[in-house]
């Protein structure tokens, strides 16, 4: 991801590296929902086309 950057090399040397860190404990908490809520596995969180618009609420009829 950041290959030859000495920034990120020397954030990485003194604090880790957090994205893989992150990665990492999400894909744990994945896995501990997966079993004990099987069916929110297969559940997919839909967002709006545009996260920059508001959604469209709905109309009084």
């Amino acid at each position: 991801m950041f290959q030859e950057t000495p920034v990120y090399d020397r954030l990485v040397a003194e604090h880790g590296d957090i994205p893989v860190q992150v990665r990492g404990e999400a894909d744990r908490i994945r896995r501990d929902l997966a079993r004990v809520l099987p069916q929110a596995s297969n559940f997919q969180p839909s967002a709006p086309q545009n996260v920059f618009e508001p959604k469209q609420l709905p109309t009084a009829r």
